[in-house]
């Protein structure tokens, strides 16, 4: 095994993770924001949130919250920092073999699952070996494509050998669907008690009420100062501030910019954060119909200005996007089809399309796991009957929700989507042949197939930014969907609460550094 390209992530920034991710290794401990002297363990947490996880099975959730309650219950292989850096996790490093087709991975020794088994090589294998397999239905699956075997070389020892080299492998292992469960588990009974490596263990759940985590006295990292966090189901985000202004809450994330408004206070700071995550109409060109049409798809593109819609849904207070939000390879907006409203583009689309006269598409909305959904639909609903585009609204219970749209059961769905610091994560799984998601994108080519393999096994910076630039135009030239904006969280604190980062991808992460004043 060769180390001749080893170095450290310590000084790695979210915009320079394309340069080394698979030519390195890691020895650098998580980074983490300091503990102070004074921070006082102890303390019970609420969180106020809108809706119940829909599911406890990490390789498996797409749903936000449950997303948030599992990546403080699991450990993965690598992990994101504060600033997006891609550093140690359950491996405490990894090197990669000259020609990039191997990756040994050492795993940190002491480590066990909450139900005190001991976490070690044969949990990795079996856990990458059942992520990677089209019957475990796992949403990540199609991060491992370029893994071709995973050995358990011995007790703290994993060996990958790839069909290719994979650049975008590190930070794609960073996600909680990748996370690592113990070769004794079932999803039926992971479901029910959660069993996995990270600060905190499930204490007890009430559904549609609540769920509530304990601080895990035997986590490998620092172990968390929160005794327990509880996240309380509160339909509405107008509700949880009122709850923060009684003092029943102490933490809560919005979406909507209105809401957070009114939450600070005396009592109550609000840190606002731009996002990753990307609103989009998805169109699923590949359930037939209208939509299949390029006409069709690129008339609603051209019919629909952009900053109107986050106007009227986030009062403006965010940015229009195209594809790929990743700082190192975000997407020109203005580099598409109709960067502005063009109606009269519109009618010439809908008239290659045979349509003149108009055409029905009918699009799902989720009502409860993010707050700017339904005001989003109806705008969009309103400029696109302006091209004779009539788009009829099906509203959904986030559960409801989710459901529908892993199933590709729409034509199309107005969605918010989680973005990832590299694009290869963030999009692979959806717009290749054999992306595990591609079912829900409803669109790819052999062109983006390419494009994709290319930008996994490349490690140059400048050709991987020309790589996804292409992919961009790719997606925006075929109205694959129709990306709108990217936003903000705003994350309302009461004054007793200390020690907690916020993180552009979302993720709730540092409860485990947070403590109580």
């Amino acid at each position: 095994m060769s180390t001749a390209r080893r170095a450290s992530y310590g000084a790695m920034t979210a915009t320079g993770i394309a340069l080394a991710l698979v030519l390195t290794g890691c020895t650098t401990p998580t980074s983490t924001p300091d503990a102070t002297e004074t921070a006082a363990a102890g303390g019970d947490l609420v969180i106020g949130v809108t809706s119940d996880p829909d599911t406890l099975f990490p390789w498996k959730a797409t749903q936000f919250q449950a997303v948030n309650v599992l990546q403080n219950l699991y450990g993965t292989l690598t992990e994101f920092d504060a600033d997006l850096n891609v550093v140690p996790g359950l491996a405490e490093s990894w090197d990669v073999s000259e020609d990039g087709l191997t990756v040994t991975f050492t795993l940190r020794k002491g480590v066990t699952f909450a139900d005190g088994s001991t976490f070690g090589a044969e949990d990795v294998k079996f856990s990458l070996d059942a992520i990677a397999a089209e019957a475990t239905a796992a949403v990540a699956r199609s991060s491992l494509a370029s893994v071709a075997s995973v050995e358990a070389t011995d007790e703290h020892t994993v060996t990958l050998t790839l069909t290719a080299p994979d650049a975008a492998l590190p930070a794609n292992l960073a996600v909680i669907n990748m996370a690592m469960l113990s070769s004794d588990d079932t999803e039926e009974a992971l479901n029910t008690t959660p069993n996995g490596t990270g600060p905190f263990v499930l204490d007890a759940r009430k559904p549609s009420q609540s769920i509530t985590l304990a601080k895990n006295d035997e986590y490998w990292g620092d172990t968390a100062l929160l005794d327990t966090v509880e996240f309380r189901v509160i339909p509405d985000e107008s509700s949880i501030v009122s709850a923060m202004q009684s003092g029943n809450v102490q933490f809560a994330v919005f979406n909507d910019p209105l809401v957070a408004q009114t939450a600070e206070g005396a009592n109550v700071t609000v840190a606002t954060t731009p996002q990753l995550s990307y609103h989009a109409l998805q169109l699923n060109a590949a359930r037939g119909g209208a939509l299949a049409d390029v006409n069709v798809r690129l008339a609603m593109q051209c019919a629909i200005d952009r900053q109107e819609v986050l106007d009227t849904a986030a009062l403006g207070e965010g940015e229009v996007t195209g594809p790929i939000t990743s700082p190192a390879y975000k997407s020109d907006p203005d580099a598409r089809p109709c960067a502005t409203k063009d109606l009269d583009k519109a009618a010439e689309y809908l008239k290659k399309a045979g349509m003149s006269d108009g055409v029905t598409i009918n699009a799902i909305v989720s009502q409860g796991e993010y707050a700017t959904s339904v005001n989003e639909a109806q705008n969009l609903k309103a400029q696109l009957a302006d091209a004779k585009i009539n788009l009829e609204l099906e509203v959904l219970e986030s559960g409801a929700f989710v459901d529908r749209w892993i199933a590709a059961d729409f034509e199309a769905a107005v969605a918010l989507n989680g973005g990832r610091p590299d694009p290869d994560g963030m999009y692979g799984r959806y717009f290749t042949s054999t992306g595990n998601l591609n079912k829900v994108a409803g669109y790819s080519s052999p062109e983006l197939d390419a494009l994709f393999a290319q930008g996994r096994e490349s490690s140059d910076p400048a050709e991987r930014k020309k790589i996804y630039a292409e992919i961009s135009e790719n997606l925006e030239d075929n109205a694959a969907w129709i990306w709108l904006f990217t936003s903000y969280t705003y994350t309302a604190t009461a004054s007793t609460v200390d020690g907690y980062v916020p993180m552009a991808n979302g993720s709730l992460q540092f409860l485990r550094t947070t403590s109580i004043k």
